[in-house]
């Protein structure tokens, strides 16, 4: 199926392909395996859905990693795309594509994007799985594995761009994902920290050549950044929200802005129930859904998580953090409660407790707090 003609690149989608098709000669810069890096010589860029995300060890993954070529090849036979295409792949399915257009005067950007971050989402200098040696991959921890989970975005401009200017467009647009993915608080599978990108992140970046004099600058600060940008936050906020349902919605939850210090919503659930009456926590657990998306508790949820990664960076010190929490957990107790005339007696009774740095103090400070205001809430 044709998805569109964006200047002289057609865009379709046969099964489990998008391909971009050159009606005209492009400069290309990719991370792709096969033909990636910077060329001129290329006929087409796609994008091609490998496995399922999880759980599918398909026989032609073996081929993928180790001869990668031949499996390219393979590709480009049965979807009937020309060999001189820059290559990527994911698990994410071709149906949840999102294509965004930005454009300025003459010229134009388009992104088209696919990512799932549920299993993979990673933060820059996350722990690595494998180390690669003479001999290929050697795992560094148990399994050596990457967990499902990739961004892919092939980016289209209808300008030609200098060498340097078609690099710089790819850090812009990591950027733009980054950005994506800070505003919706998606949490890294591998520590702490808030994702910027996925483990197995791709991008291929084509520009017309020909024309007009080449674009020297894709930084913020040119109106071709800004259009990448634009194209990039749209377009990844379309496939997200269609691949892993992941919304400005779905990420109103305390637990969405505490699941990356390594506990489940079960947990959390259980460790506010514990501190409550039998009769409380029956009530607690058979609500939990709707007190967990309760818009006030949210926020005060997110000052608190914010205020922990403020002092993990060093920018609050030792010495104010438990007066901090203290005072940060008296107001999500009282978010909970929705009596903010109990503030003072909230924090009195945090103070109690005594808190100190770490995730497990973190949690403890929200699941005490909100134990508190949940026992108070209805207490008339």
């Amino acid at each position: 199926m044709k998805l569109g003609v964006f200047g002289n690149a057609e865009v379709h989608r046969n099964g489990k392909m998008i391909s971009v098709r050159f009606l005209a000669p492009h400069r290309v810069v990719s991370t792709c395996r096969v033909h990636g890096g910077l060329r001129d010589d290329l006929d087409g860029v796609f994008n091609h859905q490998s496995c399922e995300p999880a759980g599918h060890m398909r026989k032609d993954m073996k081929t993928i990693v180790a001869e990668p070529e031949r499996y390219h090849q393979r590709l480009c036979q049965r979807y009937g795309v020309s060999e001189l295409s820059a290559s990527l792949g994911t698990a994410a399915n071709m149906n949840h594509a999102a294509i965004a257009t930005r454009s300025f005067r003459d010229l134009s950007v388009t992104a088209i994007c696919t990512g799932g971050v549920e299993g993979n989402a990673g933060r820059a200098g996350d722990p690595a799985s494998v180390w690669e040696g003479e001999t290929g991959f050697e795992p560094l921890d148990k399994k050596g594995e990457e967990l499902p989970g990739t961004i892919n975005m092939m980016l289209l401009i209808n300008r030609e761009l200098s060498h340097g200017a078609m690099v710089r467009s790819i850090v812009t647009a990591t950027e733009a994902k980054s950005a994506v993915l800070q505003e919706l608080a998606v949490s890294s599978r591998y520590s702490e920290g808030l994702a910027t990108g996925t483990g197995t992140d791709q991008i291929a970046v084509a520009c017309a050549l020909g024309g007009s004099r080449p674009l020297t600058s894709a930084g913020k600060h040119s109106k071709l950044g800004e259009l990448i940008a634009q194209a990039v936050i749209n377009a990844l906020r379309d496939t997200l929200s269609r691949q892993n349902s992941l919304t400005p919605q779905s990420q109103r939850s305390v637990y969405e802005h505490i699941r990356r210090f390594g506990v489940s919503k079960e947990e959390v659930m259980e460790m506010v129930a514990e501190r409550l009456s039998p009769d409380e926590s029956e009530v607690f657990r058979k609500n939990f859904g709707g007190l967990d998306r309760d818009s006030m508790t949210v926020a005060a949820a997110c000052a608190l998580v914010h205020l922990y990664d403020k002092h993990a960076w060093g920018l609050l010190p030792d010495s104010c953090m438990g007066e901090i929490f203290v005072m940060q957990g008296a107001l999500f107790a009282a978010a909970v409660s929705h009596r903010q005339e109990r503030i003072a007696t909230y924090a009195e009774q945090l103070e109690a407790v005594g808190w100190g740095a770490g995730r497990e103090a973190l949690l403890s400070l929200i699941t005490t707090a909100w134990a508190l205001g949940y026992a108070d809430k209805w207490n008339d």
